[in-house]
Order: structure tokens, then C-alpha cells, then sequence
């Protein structure tokens, strides 16, 4: 517990500045952005909570796994209340889809068998709604450059990792939010390998077209490291969690070869990327097949999500700051 007060203090300081240096450059009033803080510190503390397996244990023995799962159906209204209510927008058929989602998959395990076919579903329903992009719209906008639609992913997250830790139980995932320096080394390692195999695909392909931010240098710093932490922290844990952690070490026991899961698991992280801009977008299937694989070997690597997320957070962060793709 104090480990995760130490974190949630350090996240929640982050946090007010970023929303106060983003309102200023954005021109977003500040009795509004004041107003949105509660809601954004709450989704950000709940957030925060899978990654400590301390936590995770404290939730285990609240009750059975019915009750588990309607505590974290309620968790994720919470930030939805707090935010329209302060934006004066509140929607019942928003709040209701909100509930439903998050009751479909906190109860999921809660009422199915664990099996091969319960898992896959679970896998195609949390991928079908996050792809869908509904929480763009079930979300309101602050203002037209405020979209709270990132709290809807943040949520999305948090539930289904809760879902697979705490309620199905999955064992030797090693799952957190900092990596370690073993971590970190095979992290790197695998993105460094990755570059010449996607620069040689990307130019093939003809699917990315290098770019310069003309910005300050202080301000490009800080733009590094904004995206290199919100890839690591949301994209790169949420995806890695559930493609590397999840789905491959499944097909990996279940077919009886780490190689064959490693590459199944790879080419259906592909196929997820397939309307990314538009759809079909089959380069970014193929690119995003490639760094599966090489997220993959991390992950065999280190026995760890987190080396994966290094891995994917890094090449996310190249791809965002230098490339667009076509």
C-alpha cells in the first residue's frame, strides 16, 4: 500500500501539470479544467491499482468473484459520473453502455468456465469495443480540442487486466508498471533489432514517410518524453498485456510451442491493426506483425510483459515523432 501512495502522489503531481501546462497551451478555461481534475485523478488512481499485486491480493478477499466483479463494474462508472456531472452533460444511455461493457467483461469469468473458447471470445469482445472507438462518443468533449475519450480507454484497460488477474486468475506474468533493468536491457535490445527489419519492410512497402517536428528543443524534449510515458503506461501496457501476456502465453500452452504461439499471437496483433487510418490498411498489418514478433521475443526473453512494453513503447515513440504512414 504505501508503494502504490507513493506512486498515486507522484502520478496525481504529473498529472495537475500536464493538465495545467495542456489548458494554458489549449486555451481551455480553468474553471473547467479544474472541474475535470477529480474525475481524471480518480480514473488515474483506479488505473494505477492492477499494477500492485498487493492491491490485487486485498481485492481477491473482498468476496467471491460475482462480487468481485460487480465492484469492478461500479469502478468504472465512477469517473463517467464525476465528469459529465461536472461538464453538466450527464446521460443515463451513456452511463448505462458504460455499465454494460464493463459488466460483460467483469462478469465474464465470474459465469463462464476458464477454457480455450471462453478466453478467445473474452479476447474478441475487449479488442471489438476498444477498436470500435464507441467510448468517443459515449464520452463527452469538454471542449472541441478536450475529448475525454482517453478515460474511456484508461478504463477499458484497468477492467480487463482486473478480469484476467483477479477474477479468471492467470499465474507467471510477471506484470507491472516499471520495468526492471533486465527489463529494460532486453527491452532495448529488441527494439534496436527491430529497426533495420522495419526500415527494409516500411521501405518495401512504401507505408511511412520520415518528418521533423518544428519545435523548440525544450519543447521536442518534452514531447519525447510525454509520448515515450503515455506509450509505456497505456498504449504499450494495455496491448502488451493482452497480446503478449495473455493471448500468446495461451496458444503458446496450448500448442505445446512458445514459437508457434509466438507467431500466431503476432500475426492476430497484425490483423487488429487492420482499420488503423482506414480500412484495410494491410502495410500496417504487416508492420505491426513484425513488431509483434519482436515484442513477442522480448517477452519470451525476460518471462516479463514489461521487457514487451519497452520494446513496444520505444517503437511507438520512433513512429510518432518521425514517421506518419501511408
Amino acid at each position: 500500500m504505501r508503494q502504490f501512495l507513493i506512486a498515486l502522489l507522484v502520478v496525481w503531481t504529473a498529472a495537475c501539470i500536464a493538465a495545467y501546462v495542456y489548458s494554458s497551451q489549449q486555451q481551455i478555461p480553468v474553471r473547467l479544467a479544474v472541474a475535470l481534475l477529480p474525475a481524471l485523478l480518480a480514473e488515474l488512481a483506479l488505473y494505477l491499482a492492477p499494477g500492485f499485486q498487493s492491491l490485487r491480493k486485498e481485492f481477491e478477499r473482498l468476496g467471491s468473484k460475482a462480487v468481485r466483479a460487480g465492484l469492478l463494474t461500479a469502478s468504472a462508472a465512477i469517473p463517467y459520473v464525476l465528469a459529465a456531472s461536472a461538464l453538466h452533460v450527464f446521460s443515463f444511455r451513456s452511463l448505462g453502455l458504460i455499465v454494460l461493457f464493463a459488466a460483460i467483461a467483469s462478469f465474464w469469468y465470474a459465469v463462464l468456465p476458464r477454457s480455450a473458447v471462453t478466453d478467445f471470445f473474452f479476447l474478441v469482445f475487449m479488442a471489438g469495443v476498444y477498436i470500435s472507438r464507441v467510448f468517443g462518443w459515449i464520452y463527452p468533449h469538454a471542449t472541441p480540442k478536450l475529448s475525454l475519450e482517453i478515460m474511456g480507454h484508461l478504463m477499458w484497460v484497468r477492467v480487463g487486466i482486473m478480469a484476467v488477474l483477479s477474477i479468471r486468475g492467470f499465474e507467471n506474468m510477471r506484470f507491472g508498471f516499471l520495468p526492471s533493468k533486465t527489463d529494460w536491457r532486453i527491452g532495448v535490445q529488441l527494439y534496436l533489432l527491430f529497426l533495420p527489419v522495419a526500415g527494409v519492410a516500411a521501405y518495401a512497402l512504401h507505408s511511412l514517410h520520415f518528418r521533423v517536428l518544428s519545435v523548440a528543443w525544450w519543447q521536442y524534449a518534452a514531447i519525447v518524453v510525454g509520448t515515450f510515458a503515455g506509450m509505456l503506461w497505456v498504449v504499450a501496457m494495455g496491448e502488451e498485456f493482452f497480446f503478449r501476456g495473455f493471448l500468446q502465453g495461451l496458444l503458446s500452452k496450448g500448442l505445446r510451442s512458445e514459437a508457434i504461439g509466438l507467431v500466431v499471437a503476432s500475426a492476430v496483433f497484425g490483423l487488429a491493426h487492420l482499420p488503423f487510418r482506414y480500412f484495410p490498411n494491410w502495410r500496417m498489418v504487416a508492420l505491426t506483425a513484425i513488431l509483434g514478433l519482436f515484442c513477442g521475443l522480448a517477452f519470451l526473453r525476460a518471462r516479463s510483459i514489461r521487457a514487451a512494453m519497452v520494446t513496444h513503447a520505444l517503437v511507438a515513440t520512433t513512429f510518432r515523432l518521425f514517421f506518419t504512414a501511408s
